[in-house]
């Protein structure tokens, strides 16, 4: 996205004040501002880059071959604020205000400390440990499961939409399900979901969505967590499947029974996997390692490895794990 699409810093956009960009991308652009407490918010400007465009001022104006498009895709964006106005949960991000201006719908949301669980991965030199994964993906299950009771799809699950507070708890941002509206009228577009994150049906038959897509989500993402990289995007193993095993490729790192939801959760069919996000937190708590006790100087090297990393007091950009 070029930059000067961005809304300028110290830009009044009705009671906020843009401060700077956080992030952008093809499909929305999220800013660091701060309300008439000075309290500050993060504002996600719903703006498809590939059908609208910001050329002067502040308005956004859709591809004079794009405008019901475009509308649809607001229309989603707007539904998904108000659905997420409704969930109040410590592990998904809290959505406090929305509204139109510009043309457009701006999604106002708490402004979150701490680092993506993909600067996590990346800024680590050892592996993570597995107590970390487990507690993290658990608490996520709670908040994953909030969701789902509203009836509504993540569908964009991966390790930068995953925030780890300062206080280590995690929380799960940027909901993908307008993106995924909208990637359903354009075929002149990139897909809007993620390659090696996304379940097959996201990109092969949509009617099959389900609980059970943003598991494999997880899933790819648990994976993430273990080797560094995302797997294979699900099209390819469609075709031809070169995922290495999560059983294969940590088998003296992580304990078999993690590995093994893991894997469990990137079947590329839909009904093999895990049904509810109740099931998947059941496993990851159930089949947790028994702990070492306490008693030498190997339980204190682990407990250094297990201790969270510090994190930044700021958000940073994020870079693609490939």
């Amino acid at each position: 996205m070029l930059n000067n699409l961005a809304l300028p810093t110290g830009y009044q956009l009705q009671d906020y004040e843009i401060k700077k960009v956080l992030s952008s991308g093809g499909f929305s652009i999220v800013y660091l501002a701060c309300d008439q407490d000075k309290k500050l918010v993060a504002i996600k400007e719903y703006l498809p880059t590939s059908i609208a465009l910001r050329t002067n001022g502040a308005t956004v104006l859709p591809n004079t071959d794009d405008v019901a498009l475009f509308r649809h895709g607001l229309k989603c964006f707007f539904d998904e604020g108000l659905s997420l106005t409704k969930i109040d949960h410590k592990n998904i991000v809290r959505v406090l205000n929305f509204f139109r201006a510009n043309e457009t719908v701006y999604m106002v949301m708490q402004y979150e400390q701490g680092q993506s669980l993909q600067d996590y991965i990346l800024g680590r030199t050892v592996a993570i440990p597995e107590a970390f994964i487990r507690r993290v993906f658990a608490e996520l299950c709670n908040g994953l499961r909030e969701v789902h009771t509203q009836k509504l799809l993540h569908l964009d699950i991966k390790p930068a939409n995953i925030y780890i507070r300062l206080d280590g708890t995690p929380v799960l941002l940027d909901f993908g399900s307008a993106r995924q509206a909208l990637s359903e009228n354009m075929s002149k577009n990139a897909p809007s979901y993620t390659p090696g994150f996304a379940s097959p049906e996201q990109s092969y038959d949509r009617t099959l969505l389900g609980p059970w897509s943003d598991i494999y989500s997880i899933g790819a993402t648990m994976y993430a967590c273990i080797s560094r990289n995302s797997p294979p995007a699900a099209s390819q193993r469609i075709k031809n499947d070169l995922l290495v095993q999560a059983v294969v490729l940590a088998k003296d790192q992580y304990s078999n029974d993690l590995l093994e939801i893991i894997d469990n959760c990137l079947h590329l069919d839909y009904l093999a996997r895990p049904q509810s996000v109740f099931s998947l937190q059941k496993k990851l708590l159930e089949l947790a390692p028994e702990p070492i006790k306490k008693t030498s100087l190997m339980h204190k090297i682990v407990d250094v490895l297990n201790k969270p990393r510090s994190l930044s007091n700021k958000a940073g950009s994020i870079s693609k794990l490939s």
